[in-house]
């Protein structure tokens, strides 16, 4: 979990930083449905250049958004051997009971090119925007729900906790993994089963601290006289400006590019 950097949020003096809190979230769900449509190099190409564009914009260091692929490794590991050995096609290398095809290869890496650029474009979003603007933004997106009894402001107000929760229980975690380990614990030793059994005494007390902040979280807002989102007004709403506009229409000629480029190759 150190290496977790979705949730975290990074102050800074950026472009990025002072959009409204709406625009990063549609832009940053569009950007991820459209790479699903993706399936060339040329327009892989243009997402990738478009996210490290938006991560030199931010001003957020590149190594603190890396951190957050380690989660994703063993994932991308997994998706790429599946890709690489199953995708029937044109045999490029054979071994044993394994072939390696033409298209697999390619399947493979725009697959995991895809995943990265997907939590690059998530760990952009959050570093760049605070869980309560973030909070905002998702209850203001979903305020059509409503005509169907959603709760909304329940939905965001869960997710907003969330994501602070994040770094919390890493820092957490990085202090119960260290006491255990003065304690003569040993993580990184023996087989899978050894490794799995020795996470319990981590797990456990992680847990129970969990519970306890949860609990103290819950009486705090009741001590607050919270109930629900009904009558609720807040200090600084939402308001679109020029800027956001602008930041619009330069995303909207990606997404055109992005079309040509999927329709025409």
């Amino acid at each position: 979990m150190r290496g977790i950097s979705i949730g975290q949020y990074y102050q800074a003096d950026s472009p990025l930083h002072v959009l409204d809190p709406r625009v990063k979230l549609l832009c940053t769900l569009a950007y991820i449905i459209i790479l699903f449509f993706a399936d060339n190099p040329f327009a892989y190409a243009l997402a990738a250049g478009f996210a490290f564009a938006m991560v030199f914009i931010s001003t957020v260091p590149l190594r603190l958004i890396l951190r957050g692929m380690r989660g994703v490794l063993f994932l991308a590991l997994v998706t790429v051997l599946f890709n690489l050995f199953l995708t029937p096609g044109e045999e490029l290398l054979s071994f044993w009971i394994f072939t390696v095809t033409r298209e697999g290869a390619e399947m493979a890496a725009m697959m995991a090119l895809r995943l990265f650029l997907l939590v690059l474009a998530s760990s952009v979003m959050t570093l760049t925007t605070t869980p309560n603007k973030l909070t905002d933004a998702l209850e203001r997106g979903m305020r059509p729900l409503r005509v169907f009894r959603v709760p909304v402001h329940e939905i965001a107000m869960m997710m907003s906790i969330a994501l602070r929760f994040i770094p919390i229980l890493s820092e957490e975690t990085e202090k119960i993994r260290k006491a255990q380990m003065a304690r003569g614990a040993a993580f990184d030793e023996g087989n899978v089963l050894k490794r799995a059994k020795s996470l319990i005494p981590l797990l456990v007390p992680l847990f129970v601290s969990s519970f306890r902040r949860a609990s103290d979280l819950a009486l705090a807002m009741e001590a607050r006289c919270y109930h629900g989102g009904k009558g609720r007004t807040r200090l600084h709403p939402l308001r679109y400006e020029a800027r956001d506009v602008i930041a619009y229409l330069i995303f909207a000629a990606f997404l055109a590019g992005m079309i040509v480029l999927i329709r025409v190759f």
